[in-house]
């Protein structure tokens, strides 16, 4: 199946597309000249494309990357020195970045990050907020911010919270050696790794596959995992009820069981969609 992008908005930072007929949309980091840093105009870009994309119920998966040769390398550091500078900051008041990290983690879609190259510093913080994350085998995760004089904020936090394991946390951020993508599949801190010259299709395909299906179970699904990752079992079991019983005022999940189970006749079927998607 071929592939056809239609631009949705361009701004100078950041191009928002969608895939022709798939309920599918791509955000690109375009600052390939500045290794696609994350800068104050690129990050309210990235918020402005969030709210196009909020305002269609057609598009179900949002897939980030980077244009040119990187994903991202972290945060614009004059960015960061001109938000450091000043008086400090109200504690109330979380960072640009942390905002996007907060919104990206609570977003009503599928969020799936397409990383290549390089993705360093607070660009692998915001890497860690999405539901899914596929990195070229040879890419390069790392946290430089002990090298420069900090720690690593948004980072150390989310690899925690991903359930890394915390000897493996305190390597990556103690030293500033970065690792591949094959090492951070094998450590659990992106969902998958792919050569690189397969990367977009693979990508493009789970995004196209996952958007087949019904907003409200994906919907659903991204809601026990975002709350309940912070409760204990028995909470989180809880939660599990009330979400069902949410999910069950916007559809019926037993709605077409009788064909759902004549698809599976011989084994697995994939290729199977409700009839009200």
């Amino acid at each position: 199946m071929s592939d056809s992008w239609q631009a949705v908005k361009a701004w100078p930072e950041l191009i928002l597309d969608r895939l022709d007929g798939a309920g599918v949309a791509r955000i690109t980091l375009n600052r390939p000249d500045k290794r696609n840093c994350l800068n104050g105009p690129l990050v309210e870009a990235f918020f402005q494309s969030l709210d196009i994309i909020r305002d269609d119920p057609e598009l179900k998966v949002v897939v980030t990357r980077g244009a040119g040769p990187v994903y991202s390398s972290g945060l614009d550091l004059t960015f960061l020195r001109a938000m450091s500078s000043g008086k400090p900051r109200d504690w109330d008041r979380p960072t640009p970045t942390i905002q996007l990290a907060e919104t990206l983690r609570n977003f009503p879609r599928v969020t799936i990050a397409q990383v290549h190259g390089y993705c360093l510093g607070g660009a692998l913080g915001i890497m860690n907020m999405h539901d899914l994350v596929f990195a070229a085998d040879d890419c390069q995760l790392g946290m430089p911010e002990v090298l420069r004089g900090s720690f690593g904020q948004l980072v150390t936090s989310t690899l925690l919270h991903g359930r890394i394991p915390i000897k493996k946390v305190a390597l990556i951020q103690l030293l500033g050696r970065n690792i591949s993508g094959a090492e951070a599949d094998r450590i659990g801190i992106v969902s998958q790794a792919v050569p690189a010259a397969e990367l977009e299709a693979t990508v493009t395909g789970i995004a196209r596959e996952i958007a087949s299906r019904h907003l409200a179970p994906l919907q659903h699904a991204k809601i026990t995992v975002q709350l309940g990752r912070d409760l204990s079992l028995s909470q989180a079991l809880a939660v599990d009820q009330l979400v069902g019983a949410r999910q069950r005022q916007v559809m019926d999940p037993t709605g077409d069981v009788e064909n759902y189970l004549q698809s599976q006749k011989g084994g697995p079927n994939r290729e199977y969609k409700r009839p009200d998607v």
